[in-house]
């Protein structure tokens, strides 16, 4: 599964929410104006909803609200935050960049992706960023350049959860970091839980036991 190492956020918020992009599927920014697709999204080979799941003998790691594929050579890296001293993301690092996988409270009858992804789409321009907005399998995804670093959002609509998988790496490896992202995004597993949320509400990370315990031990040292 990889090692287990800590990171912090940087001051600009980069760690974690960005994807690398494809030129060759992108389409104009207009397709959010044409989109007349179902607002959920196709999740017939996954990712799963965890009431619908069978095992299949692929290894996750357990976050709680996601079990998240770790492929062969990878590494797992839990992102803290620096004032609670709680999880903020679980990043997986790949060749090809770092993957993270999040989960979100969202409406029954979804559409919240794309809601999401045109205000995304908007502070990575604001930010200075080149943003294509393409086609994939769940429907849009969001590519972008920001200096040295290639980007590829991609959002799954499910009755009462959001999926968001983004990946950040060179631009060297930007056409396997997409088939890599949306792999990792197809093999997920969500556990949404019963409770009433708002939507938008980031479902909540735990750790395994193992990881906890790492992690504290590094903080002792540290």
């Amino acid at each position: 599964m990889g090692i287990f190492g800590r990171k912090r956020r940087t001051e600009d918020g980069s760690a974690g929410r960005h994807a690398a992009p494809e030129a060759d599927d992108t389409i104009e920014d207009d397709a959010y104006d044409d989109e007349d697709g179902p607002e959920l999204s196709d999740v017939s080979d996954g990712p799963y909803d965890v009431a619908d799941f069978d095992d299949d003998g692929v290894p996750r790691i357990d976050l709680g609200s996601v079990k998240v594929p770790v492929p062969d050579g990878s590494q797992v890296q839990v992102e803290m935050d620096p004032e609670t001293q709680g999880v903020r993301a679980v990043h997986v690092v790949t060749e090809q960049g770092q993957i993270t996988v999040s989960a979100y409270a969202a409406p029954r009858s979804g559409g919240l992706w794309r809601e999401v992804s045109s205000e995304l789409a908007e502070q990575l321009r604001a930010d200075g960023a080149k943003v294509n907005i393409g086609r994939g399998k769940w429907g849009l995804e969001i590519s972008a350049i920001v200096g040295d670093v290639a980007l590829r959002f991609v959002g799954v609509d499910r009755p009462r959860w959001m999926l968001r998988g983004v990946i950040a790496g060179p631009q060297s490896e930007a056409a396997g970091a997409v088939d890599v992202l949306r792999e990792i995004v197809r093999r997920t597993i969500v556990d949404r839980g019963d409770a009433p949320m708002p939507v938008r509400t980031p479902l909540t990370i735990t750790l395994p036991d193992a990881v906890a315990e790492h992690i504290a031990a590094q903080q002792q040292q540290g």
